[in-house]
């Protein structure tokens, strides 16, 4: 079952539809009721606005985690890179026909690598997962034998670095499924509901255009959330610039 959030243009229609529905319900109980001064209109007022006060605190406390998971996500392709580089040149520590081995399986590991981040297909990615997979099998046996053949400090160092390959990558799939909880979009969602719900409520004007101020402004808001929130979908993507770069880097000439 896909995500919705996964789709950051599904949510930012389907949110407007909604947002638009909820503000016209509103105007619509308004214009039913008969009796409207059970409010006073500085009762209303301060209802309205503390409800869209909590609405942008929200929007505020979502946004910003979205942003930080992005960070994070940025911050850990580039000690991923690091990592690989690094390990590609303390394989001038092994022998030179494990050295030789080691550097093939690391630019083949890296290929993977920037794959895994601009791949947009589900299929294909699983591909890659099951690749990059036997692809650590090998690099770990390939600096592993020899360490344990001649277990000296320099096959140690060798050994740490191929360790820094491996959990740097499994630290970048955390990150990438480490998303906004659920909980906090359906709060999120049902205060903005409730928010265009009193907005067209307390409405005196009733064009097509005024119901769509509030409800716009909401939707592009979560539209933005959900894009930078979302690691594959959407337009703004982590590039693996880094990854690039180093293999530019580590191709064989």
């Amino acid at each position: 079952m896909e995500n919705l959030l996964d789709h950051p243009v599904l949510v930012l229609l389907v949110s407007l539809a909604g947002f638009w529905m909820s503000a016209w319900l509103g105007s619509r109980l308004r214009a039913l009721r008969k009796s409207q001064n059970q409010l006073s209109g500085e009762d209303f007022s301060l209802i309205i606005g503390g409800t869209l006060t909590l609405l942008a605190l929200i929007i505020g406390f979502s946004f910003s985690m979205a942003t930080g998971r992005y960070d994070q996500r940025k911050n850990l392709e580039e000690q991923e890179a690091n990592a690989i580089g690094t390990e590609y040149v303390r394989a001038d520590l092994l022998p030179i026909a494990d050295a030789a081995k080691v550097r093939q399986l690391l630019r083949s590991y890296l290929d993977q690598r920037i794959l895994f981040y601009v791949t947009r297909d589900p299929q294909q990615l699983r591909q890659i997962d099951n690749e990059t997979t036997r692809l650590q099998t090998d690099l770990w046996s390939a600096v592993a034998t020899p360490a344990s053949a001649q277990p000296t400090p320099i096959a140690a160092v060798v050994v740490w670095g191929m360790n820094d390959v491996l959990n740097s990558q499994g630290y970048t799939q955390a990150a990438w499924w480490n998303r906004i909880p659920m909980g906090a979009w359906i709060l999120m969602i049902a205060i903005a509901l409730f928010s265009n719900f009193l907005v067209g409520y307390s409405a005196h004007e009733k064009s097509l255009l005024f119901f769509l101020i509030l409800p716009v402004a909401i939707s592009v808001t979560l539209f933005l959330i959900a894009d930078i929130d979302s690691p594959r979908a959407g337009v703004i993507h982590v590039r693996p610039q880094n990854l690039q770069s180093t293999a530019q880097s580590l191709a064989p000439r």
